[in-house]
Protein backbone atom coordinates (compact mmCIF):
# COMPACT_ATOMS: atom_id res chain seq x y z
CA UNK A 1 0.00 0.00 0.00
CA UNK A 2 2.90 2.50 0.61
CA UNK A 3 4.26 1.61 -2.77
CA UNK A 4 2.05 4.17 -4.50
CA UNK A 5 3.83 7.41 -6.18
CA UNK A 6 4.32 10.37 -4.26
CA UNK A 7 1.73 11.90 -7.50
CA UNK A 8 -1.09 9.63 -6.32
CA UNK A 9 -3.27 10.48 -3.95
CA UNK A 10 -5.78 8.51 -1.75
CA UNK A 11 -9.48 8.53 -1.52
CA UNK A 12 -11.95 7.96 1.04
CA UNK A 13 -12.37 4.24 -0.69
CA UNK A 14 -9.08 3.60 -0.13
CA UNK A 15 -9.18 2.86 3.44
CA UNK A 16 -12.19 1.08 3.43
CA UNK A 17 -11.95 -3.26 3.27
CA UNK A 18 -14.23 -4.96 1.09
CA UNK A 19 -16.04 -6.35 4.50
CA UNK A 20 -19.87 -4.81 4.15
CA UNK A 21 -20.72 -3.49 8.02
CA UNK A 22 -23.34 -5.40 9.77
CA UNK A 23 -24.21 -2.95 11.62
CA UNK A 24 -28.46 -2.01 12.15
CA UNK A 25 -30.18 -0.13 9.61
CA UNK A 26 -29.70 3.64 11.10
CA UNK A 27 -26.75 3.65 13.38
CA UNK A 28 -24.60 6.01 13.65
CA UNK A 29 -21.60 4.05 13.57
CA UNK A 30 -21.64 4.04 9.74
CA UNK A 31 -21.49 7.66 9.83
CA UNK A 32 -18.31 7.12 11.90
CA UNK A 33 -16.77 5.39 9.40
CA UNK A 34 -16.95 7.23 6.66
CA UNK A 35 -15.86 10.66 8.58
CA UNK A 36 -12.67 8.24 9.47
CA UNK A 37 -11.96 7.49 6.37
CA UNK A 38 -12.44 11.14 4.77
CA UNK A 39 -10.42 12.72 7.86
CA UNK A 40 -7.60 10.07 6.61
CA UNK A 41 -7.91 11.17 3.17
CA UNK A 42 -7.49 14.76 4.03
CA UNK A 43 -4.45 13.87 5.70
CA UNK A 44 -3.19 11.92 2.74
CA UNK A 45 -1.38 9.20 5.61
CA UNK A 46 -0.84 6.22 3.51
CA UNK A 47 -3.05 3.31 4.95
CA UNK A 48 0.08 1.10 5.78
CA UNK A 49 1.28 4.25 8.03
CA UNK A 50 -1.85 3.56 10.21
CA UNK A 51 -3.23 1.62 12.74
CA UNK A 52 -6.79 1.07 14.01
CA UNK A 53 -6.95 -0.72 17.45
CA UNK A 54 -10.50 -1.66 19.08
CA UNK A 55 -12.15 -3.31 22.21
CA UNK A 56 -15.51 -5.50 21.91
CA UNK A 57 -18.91 -3.77 21.54
CA UNK A 58 -20.78 -2.82 17.84
CA UNK A 59 -18.28 0.42 17.37
CA UNK A 60 -15.62 -1.95 18.00
CA UNK A 61 -16.11 -3.40 14.57
CA UNK A 62 -14.46 -0.31 12.54
CA UNK A 63 -10.84 -2.24 12.39
CA UNK A 64 -12.03 -4.79 10.19
CA UNK A 65 -13.99 -2.28 7.98
CA UNK A 66 -10.72 -0.30 7.16
CA UNK A 67 -7.47 -1.37 5.03
CA UNK A 68 -5.11 -0.14 7.86
CA UNK A 69 -3.58 -2.32 10.12
CA UNK A 70 -6.09 -2.90 12.85
CA UNK A 71 -6.46 -4.89 16.15
CA UNK A 72 -9.27 -6.09 17.68
CA UNK A 73 -8.81 -6.70 21.03
CA UNK A 74 -10.72 -8.02 24.25
CA UNK A 75 -13.18 -6.20 25.95
CA UNK A 76 -11.99 -2.58 27.49
CA UNK A 77 -8.13 -2.98 26.38
CA UNK A 78 -8.42 -1.13 23.31
CA UNK A 79 -5.82 1.81 24.81
CA UNK A 80 -3.35 0.00 26.71
CA UNK A 81 -2.56 -2.13 23.52
CA UNK A 82 -2.90 1.31 21.43
CA UNK A 83 -0.34 2.52 23.56
CA UNK A 84 1.59 -0.51 23.84
CA UNK A 85 1.80 0.05 19.57
CA UNK A 86 2.17 3.90 19.54
CA UNK A 87 5.73 3.56 22.09
CA UNK A 88 7.22 0.82 20.45
CA UNK A 89 6.38 2.23 16.74
CA UNK A 90 6.25 6.11 17.15
CA UNK A 91 6.41 6.29 13.07
CA UNK A 92 2.57 5.17 13.01
CA UNK A 93 -0.45 7.15 13.37
CA UNK A 94 -2.32 5.35 15.82
CA UNK A 95 -6.33 5.40 16.13
CA UNK A 96 -8.34 3.78 18.62
CA UNK A 97 -11.99 3.14 18.07
CA UNK A 98 -14.82 2.27 20.67
CA UNK A 99 -17.90 2.25 22.12
CA UNK A 100 -19.01 3.88 25.92
CA UNK A 101 -19.35 0.74 27.59
CA UNK A 102 -16.11 -0.96 26.55
CA UNK A 103 -14.21 2.28 27.00
CA UNK A 104 -15.72 3.61 30.14
CA UNK A 105 -16.55 0.87 32.10
CA UNK A 106 -13.85 -2.25 32.19
CA UNK A 107 -11.85 0.02 30.43
CA UNK A 108 -12.46 2.91 32.79
CA UNK A 109 -9.29 3.16 34.55
CA UNK A 110 -7.30 2.22 31.43
CA UNK A 111 -9.04 5.49 30.01
CA UNK A 112 -7.93 7.58 32.71
CA UNK A 113 -4.33 6.71 32.48
CA UNK A 114 -4.49 6.71 28.83
CA UNK A 115 -5.23 10.50 29.44
CA UNK A 116 -2.42 10.83 32.11
CA UNK A 117 -0.03 9.45 30.06
CA UNK A 118 -0.36 11.37 26.99
CA UNK A 119 0.67 9.41 24.25
CA UNK A 120 0.03 10.93 20.79
CA UNK A 121 -3.25 8.59 19.96
CA UNK A 122 -6.37 9.61 19.35
CA UNK A 123 -9.09 8.29 20.94
CA UNK A 124 -12.44 7.92 18.87
CA UNK A 125 -15.49 7.03 21.42
CA UNK A 126 -18.89 6.16 20.16
CA UNK A 127 -21.32 6.71 22.83
CA UNK A 128 -24.57 5.55 22.89
CA UNK A 129 -25.47 5.43 26.07
CA UNK A 130 -26.48 1.97 25.78
CA UNK A 131 -24.53 -1.85 25.22
CA UNK A 132 -26.27 -2.43 21.77
CA UNK A 133 -24.22 -5.31 20.82
CA UNK A 134 -25.53 -7.43 23.88
CA UNK A 135 -29.41 -6.34 23.73
CA UNK A 136 -29.72 -2.87 25.36
CA UNK A 137 -28.25 -2.82 28.96
CA UNK A 138 -27.63 0.70 30.54
CA UNK A 139 -24.05 1.56 29.83
CA UNK A 140 -21.86 3.86 32.24
CA UNK A 141 -23.07 6.77 30.30
CA UNK A 142 -27.26 5.94 30.44
CA UNK A 143 -29.35 8.57 32.33
CA UNK A 144 -30.34 7.66 35.93
CA UNK A 145 -33.71 7.71 35.11
CA UNK A 146 -33.37 5.42 31.54
CA UNK A 147 -35.99 2.40 32.11
CA UNK A 148 -35.53 1.01 28.79
CA UNK A 149 -33.51 -2.32 30.13
CA UNK A 150 -35.35 -5.11 31.73
CA UNK A 151 -31.97 -4.93 34.12
CA UNK A 152 -32.81 -1.50 35.32
CA UNK A 153 -36.64 -1.52 34.74
CA UNK A 154 -36.89 1.82 37.14
CA UNK A 155 -33.49 3.40 36.00
CA UNK A 156 -29.67 2.82 37.31
CA UNK A 157 -29.89 5.46 39.65
CA UNK A 158 -26.40 6.20 39.01
CA UNK A 159 -25.38 9.47 37.94
CA UNK A 160 -23.92 9.12 34.13
CA UNK A 161 -20.07 8.81 33.71
CA UNK A 162 -19.16 12.55 32.01
CA UNK A 163 -16.20 11.18 29.85
CA UNK A 164 -15.02 14.46 28.50
CA UNK A 165 -14.96 16.41 31.54
CA UNK A 166 -12.99 13.35 33.11
CA UNK A 167 -10.54 13.06 30.37
CA UNK A 168 -9.73 16.64 30.95
CA UNK A 169 -9.34 16.12 34.88
CA UNK A 170 -7.06 13.20 33.53
CA UNK A 171 -4.58 14.89 30.87
CA UNK A 172 -6.63 14.65 27.88
CA UNK A 173 -4.31 16.95 25.59
CA UNK A 174 -7.23 17.28 22.87
CA UNK A 175 -11.03 17.58 24.06
CA UNK A 176 -13.79 17.58 21.40
CA UNK A 177 -17.23 16.25 20.90
CA UNK A 178 -19.30 15.75 17.78
CA UNK A 179 -22.36 14.08 16.49
CA UNK A 180 -23.37 11.52 13.46
CA UNK A 181 -25.70 13.26 11.74
CA UNK A 182 -23.06 15.64 10.45
CA UNK A 183 -20.19 13.39 9.32
CA UNK A 184 -18.56 16.09 7.36
CA UNK A 185 -17.95 17.93 10.83
CA UNK A 186 -16.68 14.68 12.65
CA UNK A 187 -14.26 14.43 9.31
CA UNK A 188 -12.79 17.85 10.20
CA UNK A 189 -12.41 16.96 14.18
CA UNK A 190 -10.95 13.73 13.31
CA UNK A 191 -8.13 15.31 11.14
CA UNK A 192 -8.08 18.13 14.07
CA UNK A 193 -7.51 15.63 16.58
CA UNK A 194 -4.90 13.06 14.67
CA UNK A 195 -2.79 16.66 14.23
CA UNK A 196 -2.73 17.49 17.89
CA UNK A 197 0.22 16.10 19.35
CA UNK A 198 -0.44 13.74 23.01
CA UNK A 199 -3.75 12.12 24.18
CA UNK A 200 -6.60 13.05 21.63
CA UNK A 201 -10.21 12.38 22.99
CA UNK A 202 -12.86 12.78 20.66
CA UNK A 203 -16.29 11.68 21.86
CA UNK A 204 -19.24 11.16 19.19
CA UNK A 205 -22.68 10.74 19.93
CA UNK A 206 -23.28 8.12 17.81
CA UNK A 207 -27.62 6.97 18.28
CA UNK A 208 -28.29 3.40 18.51
CA UNK A 209 -32.35 3.07 17.26
CA UNK A 210 -33.12 -0.40 17.63
CA UNK A 211 -32.11 -0.01 21.82
CA UNK A 212 -32.42 3.55 22.37
CA UNK A 213 -35.08 4.86 19.35
CA UNK A 214 -35.42 8.11 21.59
CA UNK A 215 -31.66 8.61 20.40
CA UNK A 216 -33.92 10.15 17.12
CA UNK A 217 -34.73 12.99 18.49
CA UNK A 218 -30.50 13.90 18.88
CA UNK A 219 -31.13 15.35 15.76
CA UNK A 220 -33.22 18.24 17.36
CA UNK A 221 -31.45 18.63 20.52
CA UNK A 222 -27.44 18.53 19.35
CA UNK A 223 -26.84 22.58 18.96
CA UNK A 224 -23.33 24.00 17.94
CA UNK A 225 -21.05 24.54 20.49
CA UNK A 226 -21.18 28.31 21.14
CA UNK A 227 -17.67 29.17 21.91
CA UNK A 228 -14.43 28.48 20.71
CA UNK A 229 -11.56 26.10 21.58
CA UNK A 230 -9.77 26.82 25.34
CA UNK A 231 -6.63 26.15 25.75
CA UNK A 232 -7.04 26.75 29.33
CA UNK A 233 -7.82 23.37 31.42
CA UNK A 234 -9.89 24.91 34.11
CA UNK A 235 -12.07 26.91 31.86
CA UNK A 236 -13.00 24.14 29.54
CA UNK A 237 -13.74 22.32 32.60
CA UNK A 238 -16.09 24.78 33.75
CA UNK A 239 -17.83 24.72 30.13
CA UNK A 240 -18.13 21.31 30.35
CA UNK A 241 -19.45 20.92 34.40
CA UNK A 242 -22.77 23.57 32.74
CA UNK A 243 -22.75 21.84 29.74
CA UNK A 244 -26.13 19.59 28.69
CA UNK A 245 -23.85 17.05 26.46
CA UNK A 246 -25.69 18.04 23.20
CA UNK A 247 -23.07 20.94 22.31
CA UNK A 248 -21.28 19.58 19.71
CA UNK A 249 -19.10 20.05 16.44
CA UNK A 250 -16.17 22.00 17.51
CA UNK A 251 -13.07 21.36 19.73
CA UNK A 252 -13.37 21.85 23.58
CA UNK A 253 -9.89 22.07 24.18
CA UNK A 254 -6.68 21.88 22.84
CA UNK A 255 -3.69 21.56 25.14
CA UNK A 256 0.19 21.81 25.38
CA UNK A 257 1.62 19.18 27.46
CA UNK A 258 4.59 17.25 25.60
CA UNK A 259 3.40 13.82 24.46
CA UNK A 260 4.61 11.02 26.54
CA UNK A 261 8.16 9.72 24.49
CA UNK A 262 10.08 7.00 26.31
CA UNK A 263 13.62 5.96 25.39
CA UNK A 264 13.53 2.92 24.21
CA UNK A 265 17.03 3.05 24.26
CA UNK A 266 17.85 1.33 20.34
CA UNK A 267 19.11 -1.96 20.66
CA UNK A 268 19.59 -2.98 17.45
CA UNK A 269 18.09 -6.26 17.58
CA UNK A 270 16.29 -7.67 14.68
CA UNK A 271 13.01 -10.21 14.82
CA UNK A 272 15.73 -12.97 14.05
CA UNK A 273 17.51 -12.01 16.65
CA UNK A 274 14.54 -12.56 18.74
CA UNK A 275 13.42 -15.16 17.69
CA UNK A 276 17.10 -17.17 18.66
CA UNK A 277 16.05 -16.21 22.16
CA UNK A 278 13.26 -18.43 22.42
CA UNK A 279 14.84 -21.58 20.48
CA UNK A 280 17.69 -21.26 22.69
Amino acid sequence: MDTQTQAARYSAKDYKSAIKPIWCPGCGDFSVLSALTKALAELQLPPGRVAVVSGIGCSSRIPAYTSMYGFHGVHGRALPTAIGLKVARPDLTVLVTGGDGDGLSIGGNHFLHACRRNVDVTYIIMDNQVYGMTKGQASPTTAPDWEGSKLTPEGTGVNPFQPLAIGLAAGANFVARCFTGDPNNVAEIIVEAIRHPGFSLVQVLSPCITFRPEQKDWKRLVRTAPVEFTTDAARAARRLMTDDGFNVGKVLYKGSREPFRPDLGGSGATVADLERQFLR
